[in-house]
């Protein structure tokens, strides 16, 4: 396991490349739950989710020959975006194999941002198979979505900022709650906020319709979620945990809450009429455990982490337009 050495040496090679974001409250997201919200909203990052914050980390440390061979990535969009931004800065050359079925929002980015992207059929199709055949190929480094050491270890740079921020407004959470796909950034926060925080309670939360994380926690090992599960939250699709990200969650995470697409939605369009901020299915998962009372809050101090706000228009649209 990683320690806080190396989220702290992660944070480091940030400086200047990714945003602090802000902690913030929202006076009625404080009332409506009878406690104090920390809200870091991770969807006014550089490419608007959290992803640069691994991709750069491990990126920047790959030896002279490792980068001038370039990388190759597998993402649902948002790590590819971070992948590509992270190349464009370093000057190496990336590839990321996506689903054809992506935000176009996040295909059209990651090539704005100079990714060559290759889609695959998210159903039927394996995309780490096909990311591991291409760098191979071209003597490629591989930039794993979430299973790596530094990629956890650059996730974790939220961790150490909603600790550090929230003790300096004299607000110390009892819970923090970390939207969870294949564990890299709840893994890499862990991590962090157990050092800092060490009386704090981490929460994950997923989809209920991937709930992958949730069903290996009850089991004790990891499990392979259903190829026929679907879900809204696209960002959070990972189809299990992640092998060195699962144990970090076993040992320091208290317990995982799932969502459902509703519910998400839900917190969709209080995020963007209250909070006034854009925030992406996959994004919104912590935010929807709170606003459908999947925990009680009351008189306590939770964060929160919205992790992302890529996401097409008309499907935001048509969200905002949906009755409460």
């Amino acid at each position: 396991m990683i320690g806080v050495g190396d989220i702290e040496a992660a944070a480091a090679r940030l400086q200047g490349v990714s945003l602090r974001t802000p902690l913030i409250q929202n006076v009625e997201l404080n009332e409506a739950l009878g406690g104090t919200v920390l809200i870091k909203p991770e969807c006014l990052q550089v490419t608007g989710s959290f992803k640069i914050r691994g991709a750069y980390n491990r990126l920047s440390q790959l030896t002279t020959e490792q980068a001038s061979n370039g990388v190759v990535a597998w993402s649902s969009g948002n790590h590819a975006q971070g992948v590509a931004a992270a190349g464009a800065m370093l000057g190496i050359r990336t590839t990321i194999v996506m689903p054809q079925d992506a935000p176009k929002a996040k295909l059209n980015n990651t090539r704005r941002l100079g990714g060559e992207v290759i889609t695959y059929d998210r159903y039927n199709g394996d995309r780490e198979a096909i990311a591991r055949e291409i760098a191979a190929q071209r003597g490629a480094a591989l930039v794993p979505s979430y299973d790596h050491d530094q990629i956890i270890a650059g996730q974790g740079s939220i961790g150490l900022e909603i600790a550090d921020d929230a003790l300096q407004m004299g607000l110390a959470p009892e819970l923090i709650l970390i939207p969870c796909g294949g564990g890299g950034l709840s893994s890499g926060c862990a991590i962090a906020l157990k050092s800092r925080l060490p009386g704090a309670d981490v929460i994950a939360v997923e989809p209920v319709d991937f709930n992958n994380t949730a069903r290996s926690f009850a089991a004790g090992k990891r499990l392979r979620i259903d190829d026929s599960a679907r879900s809204i939250c696209d960002a959070l699709q990972s189809p299990m945990p992640g092998e060195l990200t699962f144990p970090i969650l076993q040992k320091l995470v208290r317990e995982v809450l799932v969502v459902s697409d509703a519910e998400v939605r839900s917190a969709m369009r209080f995020a963007f009429r209250s909070l006034k901020l854009v925030v992406e299915p996959g994004g919104a998962v912590a935010l929807a455990a709170l606003l459908s009372g999947k925990l009680d809050v009351v008189g306590k101090t939770t964060a929160i982490v919205l992790s992302g706000g890529n996401i097409d228009v008309d499907l935001f649209a048509e969200i905002q337009e949906e009755p409460d």
